[in-house]
């Protein structure tokens, strides 16, 4: 299925910009990315830059911080045993850590649980209580989990055992009967950041613990830095909002990468790629790291993560890593086999959500083959798998921006076993006699709440440039911007009607390296996986681009600029003037050429005139000396914003 983008094009606001970049003294590039993400302020713009450590906010002000906190002291004090009830994901397994490491610093007797993925599948368990129970733990603190376990936590309670639930999934309408239930999103909690993922939530508990030791503040301050690293992968793992406190967390946690005194992480870097004194960025963490660390929970138990994290043998650190590292290699195989066996079931154009089953599918890669099919399908979609110990089936949604995946389940809620999530992801368990239903369900709600725009990919541009605007310097200062993720992506761009200048260059059979031009301003880039597009991106050719510009560490290390250029789609707007002479005669792609108007003079531009014709609403209007003119949009449709559609 090829899915159609949309272009959303930013609105028009010049001036903005222009302030914007001569207040801060940088260029264009990063000026209007900034003014289009709603920081056109010079002061909010340079917070948003230059984030510090004294943006984060007081965790004392988060509801039932104050109870959490006494009680922990009250069994530090004790010396009774605590118990911190974890998650199998990075995030969960990184708030078991930092948790872990807090309340042993402040003198605490600790031990923790992460439950395996295919055995006891995701949550609080109550026979799991009761083993610990048995073992004389006297308190509990849930980390990533347990803002859907009140019957859980009254057994804990029952038993004797006091409960702080620490989490940041979205609560039901009763909270678990807990000591201190901490979780932003809770309706009664004013904590400002509302976006913290679970080992953020962790973190804000460490935070406050520390501060009540009466340890001098440069003390506190220094440990909890020491925490963000951790922190800042757990965050970008778990895909949440890299904006507000998750940027400050980020952006001091990855620059502590650099420098990493401990055994586990140091040797997971290392099997990653990452040298002593290298920071990799959010999306090298959230590709090359955090799939090694969700690995363990994946393929078999996410305890060795544990271990890996607190252990000071950096021997048997290395041994983990590797195990990591080959348990990783195997997951990739096991998910693209599904992956494929998805892939090759025909769907549906009218079909809204989607779910897929097969009873022999590998439980714990489920979720990542979601993710995959919604990148490619950009539906909502399920995949499940059987738990042959007990039959039931299980899996795992993603979702679309447009679609609220919890909701969706609370409206079918007679269907499950158990479900629970956010609005993007969520997990299920079910009767497999109930999968066909769920099918018709989930299939129904989302016809009854998507619209036909829904399910096509958007690609939110940033900023129109004119190639005259791109150089090394503004390049630089785009990246300031980092790091990106969720809630603040990587920038994109658009170029208006530039010319292909030379025929393509093919790399590696599949790819191609272009140089386009606008006004004599020439910029190489390259296009991923478009050699097939070769003929229509001819020496000539006229288009309109949207393009990233990234780092390019493979070029820099070999003295050329450390950056590049990368295509992200096209619209052609002429054919290539100069024939391919190592391609075969073709006829025009009339379907693509002709999707939109044709701007003024088909195969090359006309003179600039006094009055041009706007492509998109067709009024005549006069350019005046912007380079509006120049790309025949008039400003009524800049100041809208204009919405395209490619292949």
């Amino acid at each position: 299925m090829q899915l159609k983008r949309r272009w959303l094009l930013p609105a028009h606001h010049p001036r903005l910009a222009e302030s914007l970049a001569a207040a801060l003294r940088i260029g264009l590039p990063a000026a209007k990315t900034l003014v289009n993400r709603g920081l056109a302020d010079p002061d909010a713009a340079r917070r948003f830059l230059a984030p510090s450590l004294e943006d984060l906010h007081d965790p004392m002000t988060m509801r039932d911080m104050p109870q959490a906190v006494e009680r922990l002291l009250r069994a530090i004090h004790e010396h009774e045993k605590i118990l911190i009830y974890g998650d199998y994901d990075v995030d969960g397994t990184s708030s078991v850590v930092l948790l872990t490491k807090a309340i042993k610093r402040a003198g605490g007797a600790v031990e923790s649980h992460v439950p395996h993925r295919l055995k006891d599948g995701y949550g609080m368990r109550a026979d799991v209580v009761e083993a610990f129970a048995e073992q004389g733990v006297k308190l509990i603190v849930s980390v990533d989990t347990g803002i859907r376990a009140a019957e859980v936590v009254r057994r804990a309670n029952q038993l004797g055992i006091d409960v702080i639930v620490t989490d940041h999934h979205l609560p039901e309408i009763e909270l678990p009967p807990a000591v201190a239930v901490l979780n932003p999103n809770r309706p009664d909690c004013a904590y400002p950041e509302k976006n913290l993922c679970g080992a953020g939530v962790a973190f804000k508990l460490a935070q406050a613990l520390l501060g009540a030791l009466g340890w001098p503040d440069a003390n506190v301050r220094g440990y909890c830095e020491s925490l963000l690293k951790i922190v800042a992968i757990a965050t970008v793992a778990d895909v949440v909002p890299l904006t507000g406190e998750n940027r400050v967390i980020v952006k001091h946690g990855l620059d502590g990468l650099r420098s990493v005194l401990n055994p586990g992480l140091r040797a997971l870097l290392d099997v990653a790629g990452f040298a002593d004194g290298t920071a990799p960025s959010s999306r090298q963490v959230g590709f090359q790291i955090a799939p090694r660390i969700n690995a363990a929970g994946r393929m078999d138990t996410a305890q060795t993560v544990i271990e890996l994290f607190l252990t000071k043998d950096p021997a048997r650190a290395r041994e983990i890593a590797q195990q990591l590292h080959d348990q990783n290699a195997e997951r990739r195989k096991v998910e693209d086999k599904i992956r494929e066996l998805c892939e090759s079931t025909e769907v549906d154009a009218s079909a809204a959500a989607l779910v897929y089953y097969a009873e022999h599918w590998h439980r714990g890669v489920l979720g990542i083959v979601a993710s995959r099919l919604v990148e490619r399908l950009n539906r909502p979609v399920f995949v499940l798998g059987r738990n042959h110990e007990d039959g039931l089936a299980q899996g795992s949604g993603r979702s679309i921006p447009a679609f609220h995946l919890l909701e969706a389940l609370e409206s079918m809620a007679d269907l499950f076993v158990k479900f629970g999530g956010h609005k993007h992801a969520a997990g299920v368990t079910l009767d497999p006699a109930n999968v066909d239903k769920f099918r018709e369900r989930f299939n129904a709600y989302g016809l009854a709440h998507l619209q036909p725009e829904d399910f096509q990919p958007r690609m939110e541009i940033d900023g129109v440039l004119e190639l005259k605007e791109i150089d090394e310097a503004a390049v630089n200062e785009l990246f300031t911007l980092a790091p990106f993720g969720h809630g603040n992506p990587p920038p994109l761009f658009a170029a208006l009607d530039v010319e292909i200048a030379s025929p393509p260059v093919v790399m590696k059979e599949k790819h191609l390296r272009l140089t386009v031009r606008q006004n004599g301003h020439p910029l190489t880039i390259k296009a991923w996986n478009l050699a097939d597009r070769r003929a229509e991106l001819g020496q000539g050719a006229r288009v309109d681009i949207v393009f990233a510009l990234e780092e390019d560490a493979y070029s820099a290390a070999r003295g050329y600029p450390g950056w590049c250029a990368v295509l992200r789609d096209y619209v052609a707007l002429s054919s290539p003037t100069v024939p391919d002479q190592n391609l075969p005669d073709q006829p025009p792609n009339e379907e693509r050429y002709n999707r939109f108007p044709d701007p003024p003079g088909k195969n090359l531009p006309e003179p600039r005139k006094k009055v041009q014709t706007c492509r998109y609403c067709k009024d005549e209007f006069d350019p005046g000396p912007t380079p509006v003119g120049y790309i025949n949009v008039c400003p009524k449709c800049w100041t809208m914003g204009c919405l395209r559609t490619s292949n």
